[in-house]
């Protein structure tokens, strides 16, 4: 058979049909998110929909009504100003609410939402808006609004910058406008604009595009994946029938960038829930925040959780042996109780109950309180692999985190833990509707409604993207156990032979070493080397604590990494870490960096991935200097 990207569409056509059926049969409507927003204000009122902070970190509720008002008055401004059903519009700004009325405010005109990392470069924001041709740029602060009007200068189709943090304009600049001066725009517009707001909302399709989804690009330039609306409907729906366990009630943290499929589709997912979604601006400032706002649910990647797990051990560590053996205890029963029994769907004997609700009071309500978490209901983990130990630890303590998969081109999750019969070391099993297979080289090829259209503008990549027979290829090597649990071994580009021929997975060894508390980041090297070596971001904080402790002098980070006490404490804990693997496997050489791997430094993706390629050409000093 010889397939085509229209044979394709059809195919995705037929899904859509399907889903349109099933809403109707289920109650749940298609093209969902272009009335979600005045749905839910007309159930839920003056409840509140958002929490954000303003500048003094004051946390303030938004209500449903005024959400839904401020949606209604951002899409009659878009059309004023020009916007048409099928053009594209930017966001370029770090978490705030205006994103989500933003993003609102476009489907309501059956216009597109491009959202842009807030930390973007002036070149991937060019080449983005560029690349969709996009007519409107909503900037978040200062330094993106004037990234935005560089912008506009070598961008043709970009007409309107508009500037969500209230500053002040350039002088010159007569294209852009603040938030509140758009919004009067909306507020001002004569009765036939929202008309044709109303109209657009009214003929709107499940074949609209509702998103553009630009990849992080690890390797080459970034891809936009065509998300639509028939996308969003069947993920919403197979949210709502695996994750039965979500209420209203819950309160979710937005913690991940927006930008972000992972945390878009599940904001989304938290606003048809009818949960009230609390907006983390800054990430540095997350672990302040969840004292405030105490969320029941957070999406996280899982350098959030190594670090939680890191501090937690370090507190362990400090406290008296009688407590140290309490905790121990605590622990013992917990990975009973949870993993043994409440894991698989088994209710535990009585007497393990009863220990269990004397820790859960004694130790580990508390623990979850000291992270602000202490009336959790789940935590949906994924981005990158789990550590095992750390999945393990936090069951045991109550905590759930529900690790998962996804993509950007499957509109996110492809596979999560189940509420009961996951396995600790997998990353679940397929939501509903959605089909995995192993392929060719074991990699992972998926099959669902919530599968991307296609690559904006890129007929070559997504024709590549796709097998013969029309399922996604996905670039991640892995296997399909009895139970239909899928296991993750690698990224396929990320895999490479040592020069004796054995297979490494980077990705594995970098997670085993990012359990320590001493370890931020782990560049696993050895591709045609005789061994296998790491650079190795310590925690600069640990480091110092070290230092401090043992009273090491240094007059420079360099000189404190380089120190030979540091040097072999590093040694001696990549030792430990690595016991379980194959003598092939294991770290030989690490050079430890004295700066962190960053976005800026071109070693990050904006997802924070690490970028093999561009990290070999960074640093071949350093690499070619552990093989002399």
């Amino acid at each position: 058979m010889t397939w085509t990207i229209e044979a394709y569409l059809a195919e995705n056509l037929i899904h859509m049909s399907e889903m349109k059926t099933a809403g109707a049969t289920c109650g749940y409507p298609t093209n969902i998110l272009n009335t979600l927003i005045a749905k839910q204000a007309s159930h839920y009122g003056d409840r509140a929909a958002m929490a954000a902070p303003d500048e003094n970190n004051e946390w303030h509720d938004i209500a449903w009504s005024r959400f839904s008002a401020d949606v209604d008055m951002a899409a009659t401004a878009l059309a004023e100003l020009g916007v048409k059903e099928g053009d594209n519009v930017a966001t370029f700004s770090a978490n705030r609410p205006e994103n989500l009325v933003t993003d609102f405010a476009c489907f309501r005109n059956r216009a597109v939402s491009v959202s842009i990392y807030a930390t973007s470069s002036l070149e991937q924001v060019a080449y983005i808006v560029n690349d969709a041709k996009c007519s409107l740029i909503f900037a978040g602060n200062t330094t993106q609004y004037h990234i935005a009007r560089e912008v506009q200068a070598m961008c043709k189709s970009l007409k309107h910058v508009i500037v969500i943090k209230g500053i002040k304009l350039d002088e010159e600049d007569s294209t852009s406008m603040l938030w509140s001066d758009f919004m009067a725009i909306g507020a001002k517009a004569p009765a036939a604009t929202r008309e044709t707001v109303g109209r657009r909302t009214a003929s709107a399709t499940p074949e609209d595009i509702a998103t553009l989804v630009y990849t992080s690009g690890t390797t080459g330039e970034p891809k936009g994946a065509i998300l639509t609306h028939s996308n969003y409907d069947a993920a919403m729906e197979a949210h709502k029938r695996r994750l039965t366990m979500v209420s209203e009630n819950d309160t979710s943290m937005a913690f991940l960038p927006l930008s972000h499929i992972f945390e878009k589709g599940w904001t989304y997912f938290c606003l048809v829930k009818g949960m009230k979604v609390s907006v983390n601006r800054d990430p540095h400032e997350i672990q302040q925040n969840i004292q405030v706002v105490r969320p029941t649910c957070m999406c996280a990647v899982p350098r959030f959780w190594e670090k939680v797990y890191a501090a937690v051990h370090e507190k362990i560590a400090s406290m008296s042996p009688v407590m140290r053996a309490v905790v121990g205890m605590a622990l013992k029963v917990g990975r009973r109780r949870n993993i043994d029994y409440a894991r698989v769907g088994k209710k535990a004997p009585w007497w393990l109950e009863t220990r269990y609700k004397f820790f859960e009071k004694r130790v580990f309500s508390l623990l979850r309180s000291a992270i602000g978490i202490d009336e959790g209901n789940i935590f949906p983990t994924a981005g990158a692999p789990v550590s095992s130990t750390v999945v393990d630890f936090f069951h045991s303590c109550g905590i759930n985190i529900v690790v998962g998969y996804g993509l950007s081109e499957t509109t996110a999750t492809v596979t999560c833990f189940p509420e009961t019969g996951w396995k600790i070391g997998s990353v679940g099993t397929p939501i509903p509707f959605v089909k995995v297979r192993i392929g060719k080289e074991n990699e992972v090829e998926v099959k669902s409604p919530m599968v991307m259209r296609g690559y904006y503008n890129k007929p070559k990549e997504t024709a590549e993207a796709f097998t013969a027979d029309g399922w996604l290829r996905t670039g991640d090597a892995g296997y399909i156990d009895d139970s239909g649990a899928l296991f993750l071994t690698d990224r396929l580009k990320d895999l490479f032979k040592t020069s004796n021929g054995k297979y490494i997975a980077p990705q594995a060894i970098e997670t085993l070493l990012g359990e320590d508390k001493y370890v931020d980041t782990v560049a696993v090297i050895g591709d045609k080397r005789k061994f296998v070596s790491a650079l190795i971001v310590p925690d600069f904080d640990a480091l110092k604590d070290f230092a401090a402790k043992e009273k090491i002098s240094y007059h420079s980070m360099k000189e404190l990494v380089e120190n030979p006490r540091v040097v072999e404490l590093m040694r001696l804990h990549i030792e430990q870490k690595q016991k379980g693997l194959a003598s092939y496997e294991k770290i030989k050489k690490f050079t430890i960096l004295p700066r962190p791997f960053t976005m800026e430094g071109g070693e990050l993706t904006n997802t924070l991935k690490i970028k093999r390629a561009a990290i070999s050409k960074l640093y071949a000093k350093e690499i070619d200097a552990m093989y002399e």
